[in-house]
């Protein structure tokens, strides 16, 4: 016999639709509803609720075959299938993350396509894979944002057992798995949770309604998704988007519980498993610990510290990029992890953020990265750095972010320059859905003086192929130099101590604005930056390491000439 059960406070009939045949439910405390019955291990199933005809989804399906307006389909991982036995995990301070969206890192966009690249990933030195969500969606492809049934896993992609190789082939070259997910909105197609129970609120955040926090039942919807990924998938750490869109203010913060929640798994497990936050706030409490009235989340996407290195190096100042650029902004925010911390944010119109204790939180629980889907993605045209900057200037940000206290993270092609955009696309099935969100799409950026024929069009499914990397690409001469550059970076970090220390008071940072050079000082290496297009002389001497054009000693011998948009990593004589 097979147990069903959903919740549906607002039901006052349920029915077991099971592979066509109608069976009753009985309502138990707590608007549960229930029935044993039997059933195939892989049956197709799912609940009419009183009197509509439509057989609606199971809001926890574990699959989807069918799409997400269909019925759910019964399925468990097979205990057999884990060959990852012996896999101890990997801690968030040391890593090297690397973000990809399964459907547009390969051409065949699947699971198992990804699994043929995992040897790319390795000789570049990444240590963690982090999926862009791979929830279940209306349509074929999509960034995945849109998700409605959070517990399936997209079947274009491989569904659950695609997942489930792809986490086993990952522990098998040593790399951990990261997977995004998302918990502060529902997508606008195939949502039928508020027929079930009041999962939303008349709230609103940017994306749709919000959650409803404040049920018990929901709470534990969003806290038993998150286990899940973690306990039988094996996934490694969870990036929880946008928390700052979650409305919480009961006396334990949602975040506070799932990191409670999931350092007792952990211990059970027995490796780490680590939550990482996208947070708008600059909110230190979120990566705080909660012996000391923190949430407790292991780390945070750190935009701050991307703004300051992405405005220094290409010039950009329009929207959020206004308050930085300047040379003494970049020192700042390398120094003290924020550059908004109870200052005036002149795009946000008031005070914004806390600094953060650096003696208490170490650099690695912020994530530091050149570009990521949001920077690109969210630009009109999708267009990577690659397409404005020069080999010089990538090379110049890499450095500066692979080098840095914090801990890196890389966006798929981003190593080897690719020419490739990564452009927003969708593929709603409803075409008034559709039709809206490229609308939608159009006038947003027409506010910023493109015309809408220039903002590609998110339901063109050419607008998802030209989002594809080309893999040709890292073989061909520039490409192949920045690639190796990238991992040169990387093996660095890797084996220089002084570059993985976390601790922000060990970090010496001195810079001439005018000049446009910036030196830190990282134990016994001097990591120095030419930020002008023209050759600079820093005052520091010593090996070079590592450099992208070859620096040269000052005629003086007091100082080391760099070139435009260059770098060198200097060991001073012991």
């Amino acid at each position: 016999m097979t147990t069903f059960e959903v919740w549906a406070p607002r039901a006052e009939l349920v029915r077991l639709d099971l592979d066509g045949v109608i069976h009753p439910m009985t309502c138990h405390a707590g608007g549960w509803w229930r029935a044993e019955v039997p059933a195939a291990p892989d049956a197709r199933y799912g609940y009419l609720l009183d009197d509509d005809p439509a057989v609606l989804p199971d809001p926890r399906s574990p699959r989807q075959p069918d799409g997400v307006h269909a019925r759910s389909a019964l399925h468990t991982l097979d205990p057999a299938g884990w060959t990852d036995t012996h896999w101890t995990g990997r801690p968030l301070a040391g890593a090297v993350y690397y973000e990809l969206h399964v459907g547009t890192f390969t051409p065949e966009g699947t699971f198992d396509a990804a699994v043929e690249r995992l040897g790319h990933l390795v000789d570049l030195g990444v240590t963690v894979v982090e999926l862009m969500p791979v929830n279940a969606f209306d349509g074929v492809h999509n960034w995945g944002y849109d998700g409605v049934l959070w517990y399936a896993v997209h079947e274009p992609y491989g569904g659950p057992d695609g997942l489930q190789r792809f986490v086993n082939a990952c522990h098998a070259e040593g790399l951990a798995v990261a997977l995004d997910v998302v918990h502060n909105h529902l997508g606008p197609s195939g949502n039928y949770l508020p027929r079930f129970g009041p999962y939303l609120t008349e709230g609103r955040n940017t994306w749709g309604q919000s959650l409803n926090l404040y049920s018990d039942e929901v709470r534990r919807y969003i806290l038993d998704n998150a286990l899940r990924w973690l306990r039988e998938f094996h996934i490694d750490a969870l990036r929880l988007d946008a928390v700052h869109a979650l409305v919480d203010h009961t006396a334990v913060h949602l975040l506070e519980q799932l990191a409670t929640e999931t350092a007792g798994l952990a211990a059970h497990l027995g490796r780490p498993l680590t939550l990482i936050a996208e947070s708008d706030l600059n909110d230190p409490r979120l990566i705080t610990s909660r012996a000391a009235g923190g949430y407790g989340l292991t780390g945070q996407w750190n935009d701050d510290l991307h703004h300051a290195v992405h405005t220094a190096v290409s010039g950009e100042r329009q929207g959020y990029y206004a308050d930085f650029g300047s040379l003494a902004c970049l020192a700042h925010t390398l120094g003290n992890g924020f550059f908004h911390a109870g200052t005036y944010s002149s795009f946000r119109g008031r005070i914004h953020g806390r600094p953060i204790d650096t003696g208490l939180v170490p650099a690695s629980a912020l994530l530091a990265y050149t570009c990521t889907h949001d920077q690109v993605g969210n630009r009109a045209l999708g267009d990577r750095p690659s397409a404005y900057l020069t080999d010089g200037q990538l090379a110049l940000k890499a450095a500066l972010v692979l080098l840095a206290p914090y801990t890196p993270m890389l966006f798929m092609g981003e190593e080897w320059g690719a020419r490739t955009p990564f452009q927003f696309f969708t593929s709603h099935t409803d075409p008034v859905i559709g039709a809206a969100t490229a609308a939608g799409r159009k006038a947003e950026f027409a506010e910023h003086g493109w015309s809408a024929e220039e903002v590609p069009d998110p339901q063109d499914p050419q607008t998802f192929s030209r989002s594809k990397l080309d893999w040709a690409e890292p073989g061909k001469p520039g490409h192949a130099r920045l690639l190796a550059c990238y991992r040169d970076l990387i093996a660095l970090r890797r084996n220089r101590s002084e570059l993985t220390d976390p601790w922000l008071p060990h970090l010496g940072v001195e810079y001439d604005e005018d000049a446009g050079w910036l030196v830190l000082r990282r134990g016994g290496l001097r990591l120095a930056y030419n930020l002008a297009p023209n050759p600079v002389t820093v005052p520091v001497t010593g090996a070079v390491l590592l450099a992208w054009e070859p620096p040269r000693r000052a005629e003086s011998g007091s100082g080391t000439v760099l070139p435009g948009h260059g770098f060198a990593v200097l060991e001073l004589e012991p």
